[in-house]
């Protein structure tokens, strides 16, 4: 399905509200003058609430992405992060959400 790139500027949260940024990005790729993110880079999350056990098995502190683009390559072979790919946090095993990226590149 298309969708949004994400890119370095978007808005990513786990599902408890704590912000995910990506570890690191692709810099040779831009969208909106900043660099896009690739499927295979972890999100970092901070500011996760979610309590340490034995209340929960919390807080979210990293993200992989299981989804991404399939035709749109970064560097022909990394896929993309899009704004309706899945990520699950570690270790609670929530997912992420993307809350908002820019509108103006779209991939499949």
């Amino acid at each position: 399905m298309p969708g949004p790139i994400l890119h370095q500027g978007a808005v990513v949260q786990c599902a408890h509200g704590g912000r995910a940024v990506p570890a690191s990005t692709y810099p040779r790729v831009l969208v909106n003058n900043l660099p896009v993110c690739v499927q295979q880079v972890p999100h970092l999350v901070a500011g996760c609430p979610l309590p340490p056990p034995p209340a929960a098995n919390g807080p979210c502190v990293t993200a992989a992405w299981l989804t991404g683009s399939l035709r749109v390559l970064a560097g022909g072979v990394m896929p993309l992060v899009l704004l309706d790919s899945r990520a699950t946090a570690a270790p609670s095993g929530t997912p992420l959400v993307a809350v908002s990226a820019q509108q103006r590149v779209v991939a499949v």
